[in-house]
């Protein structure tokens, strides 16, 4: 009966653990809370990037956008390791 004592266990454990992987499920709402959180964590730096590039590119005599596209190319990154410290910490 040993053995069958210890299925029951096994069976109880795994059915306590379904349960409470349920009730932990991630809601819609929790997801999508999420997501834009992620979004938000990627886009405010890259906008703030062009922005601010696009700023000192017009205080400069003459056309030039080499600010632009290096703050950009900056806000990108910047943004990509935003997300990926938030994904990881969470």
């Amino acid at each position: 009966m040993e053995n069958g004592e210890r299925l029951r266990q096994n069976i109880e454990k795994q059915a306590r653990r379904m349960v409470q992987a349920e009730k932990d499920r991630p809601t819609l709402l929790a997801q999508s809370v999420f997501l834009g959180t992620l979004a938000l964590l990627f886009v405010l730096p890259v906008v703030g990037g062009a922005y601010l590039g696009h700023w000192i590119d017009s205080l400069l005599a003459g056309y030039s956008y080499r600010w632009t596209v290096s703050l950009l190319v900056t806000g990108v990154f910047v943004g990509g390791m935003n997300v990926y410290l938030y994904i990881r910490k969470n």
